[in-house]
């Protein structure tokens, strides 16, 4: 990073040249500050001649007025330096990023977001601020000494020492609060890579009864950085005690030391200069030194070496390797239902043909229909027109239904509500007897899966995507079973086994399904959603999944978009709007006009 910096400022002598004369000038305003003051007393006011005095005050007066004069310079020139430190930041951090995207997609991750708002921000005033107390504390510092030596070198033995105490005992402080505030990034990073993860899955996650899980997650990376910002503020305290002694200690050993002072030849007025040096000049730039190094100068530093370097993974995250849970090739991990190893035993609740027990919380009722709807209306907002009105629909045990209807009509609106992601305006849906959003937490990943048109896929290896929906883990022969049921084979072998870590930027729309369909296949749930889930595959491939979810045991509601869908189904619903009709493929051809229109529009498109 040194090297960085030498080079950037080396580019901007110019700059640093008009910001050094302003300063100095402004250095001017310090030394006659304290230098008239002492005059003033003891040429002035204690010698009888007031005229004097006033004089003297007056050339402080001016003094203070020249000061400000070249406060304005100094700010002109400060922006010579930030601005240009915050453009080439943006430009690095973007650059860094799109290499990163278009060499490897799965690499973009959304803590960039951070890095190019907040952290870039942050850098640009941390700068500006550092450079601005730093200067000021020089040249202030250089000011005042220079006063004291010309008034009486004697004070320099007294109000030098503890400056120097207090000064070092800051800089030690330094190094221990850059390391906090390195982790309080990484924290921040961490949090936000996750919300974008959280906000990217989240129907998902519902739909799977993860909200507990991803809550979770979410919360111990808050407290995370909770915890980091309270380590940052306990370092920043220490920085109290360093102040104390470098800002208290002076004037106390002043005050001490002034018959001392006195006996060797120190004036009253020299006494009073010294004072007004290190109340009006000193002390306050040593003040404001002090916090801005402590806290702009140590964040600028971490945030510099992330933003120009490395960056490094969250604190208390562990580094998966490329088969383990939740790796992902520099992104986020979506947190995720619990994936045993495939090697582990599987729970009794794992094997698809196995219902759910019962629990305390209550499980299906014996006998009732998978999924039920009595008078369901829905709409998107109260003034919306319903999307669904007053629809009546039974699902029985094992069944097979195809829902159709034009685009927009309210098939998705219709597995949305099934799945207890929407909550009807009107009616009631029940699915497995109880209310589709009363079930217990962790309960809904076991009892139904929704499958939508764009499959979610993770980094990670095949078999762990297989396992998203099995709480409890599955046998290998399961797992095997499932994948060759779907037709998931073909790709498995091509991308080197069951063990293969998945990238999902190189996979195919269709490959994303074949991964989501095997999922679904392989769950323990009894209801399976597929909501145009298998829109991307062709018509020989979306038959033998079709056929694999009908010969697996329990209820399956598919959204179809071609008639071969229909056809397979027990039973075919057909979403106008205005009213559902329900029945068989062939009682639907007599029954209803839409569905004699979609069916022609299909066999159209076939042909």
């Amino acid at each position: 990073m040194l090297p960085q910096a030498r080079r950037f400022l080396g580019a901007r002598l110019r700059v640093l040249a008009a910001l050094g004369g302003w300063s100095l000038l402004e250095s001017a305003h310090t030394f006659l500050g304290g230098y008239s003051v002492a005059q003033a007393l003891d040429r002035g006011f204690l010698a009888g001649d007031t005229r004097t005095g006033l004089l003297w005050l007056a050339v402080a007066a001016a003094a203070v007025v020249v000061g400000g004069f070249a406060n304005q310079g100094v700010f002109r020139g400060l922006a010579g330096l930030v601005e240009p430190l915050r453009d080439g930041l943006l430009r690095r951090v973007v650059s860094a990023s799109l290499r990163e995207a278009v060499a490897d997609p799965a690499r973009a991750d959304s803590a960039v977001v951070s890095r190019i708002t907040h952290q870039t921000e942050t850098a640009r005033d941390s700068f500006a601020g550092l450079v601005l107390v730093a200067r000021s504390f020089l040249f202030t510092a250089a000011g005042a000494l220079l006063g004291l030596a010309s008034l009486a070198p004697l004070l320099l033995l007294v109000v030098g020492p503890p400056l120097l105490l207090g000064l070092a005992l800051f800089l030690a402080t330094l190094i221990p609060m850059a390391a906090r505030q390195r982790d309080y990034l990484r924290a921040d990073e961490a949090l936000a890579e996750e919300y974008g993860a959280v906000a990217g899955g989240v129907r998902d996650i519902v739909a799977c009864g993860a909200e507990d899980r991803t809550a979770a997650r979410a919360a111990q990376l808050a407290d995370a950085e909770l915890g980091a910002a309270r380590s940052l503020a306990r370092w920043a305290a220490a920085r109290t005690l360093s102040l104390g002694v470098a800002g208290q200690l002076p004037v106390l050993l002043l005050v001490f030391a002034t018959p001392w002072l006195l006996d060797r030849g120190v004036t009253a007025g020299e006494l009073l200069g010294a004072l007004t040096y290190l109340t009006q000049s000193l002390l306050p730039a040593l003040h404001t030194l002090m916090t801005a190094l402590g806290a702009a100068g140590t964040r600028l530093l971490v945030i510099l070496d992330r933003l120009t370097g490395g960056h490094d993974g969250p604190p208390g995250a562990e580094t998966p390797g490329p088969g383990a849970p939740g790796s992902a090739k520099g992104g986020a991990a979506v947190p995720r239902p619990d994936m045993a190893s495939s090697a582990a035993p599987p729970a009794p609740d794992a094997v698809p043909s196995a219902a759910p027990d019962a629990g305390p919380g209550g499980g299906p009722e014996p006998g009732a229909p998978a999924v039920e709807l009595r008078s369901v209306t829905f709409a998107y907002g109260a003034g919306a027109h319903p999307v669904l009105r007053d629809l009546d629909l039974t699902v029985g045990a094992g069944e097979c239904l195809a829902v159709v209807g034009p685009s927009g009509i309210g098939k998705s609106t219709l597995t949305g509500l099934v799945a207890g992601l929407l909550t009807p305006g009107r009616g009631e849906v029940r699915v497995l007897g109880r209310p589709a959003r009363a079930w217990p937490a962790g309960e809904p990943a076991r009892l139904r899966v929704l499958i939508p048109q764009q499959a979610y896929v993770f980094t990670g290896t095949l078999r762990e995507n297989l396992l998203y929906l099995c709480p409890g883990g599955a046998p290998p022969e399961a797992v095997s079973a499932s994948a060759e049921a779907v037709g998931l084979t073909g790709l498995a072998d091509r991308l080197g086994g069951l063990d293969a870590v998945v990238d999902p930027a190189v996979l195919s729309q269709g490959e994303r399904q074949l991964i989501a369909l095997a999922r679904a296949h392989l769950s323990p749930a009894p209801v399976v959603l597929l909501d145009e889930a298998t829109c991307h595959l062709d018509p020989v491939a979306e038959e033998r999944a079709e056929r694999a979810f009908a010969e697996r045991p329990g209820t399956v509601i598919t959204v179809a978009h071609r008639i071969s869908s229909a056809r397979r189904a027990d039973r075919v619903l057909v979403m106008d709007g205005a009213h559902a009709v329900c029945g068989s493929h062939d009682e639907l051809l007599d029954r209803s006009g839409l569905y004699r229109d979609l069916v022609g529009h299909w066999q159209t498109v076939r042909v």
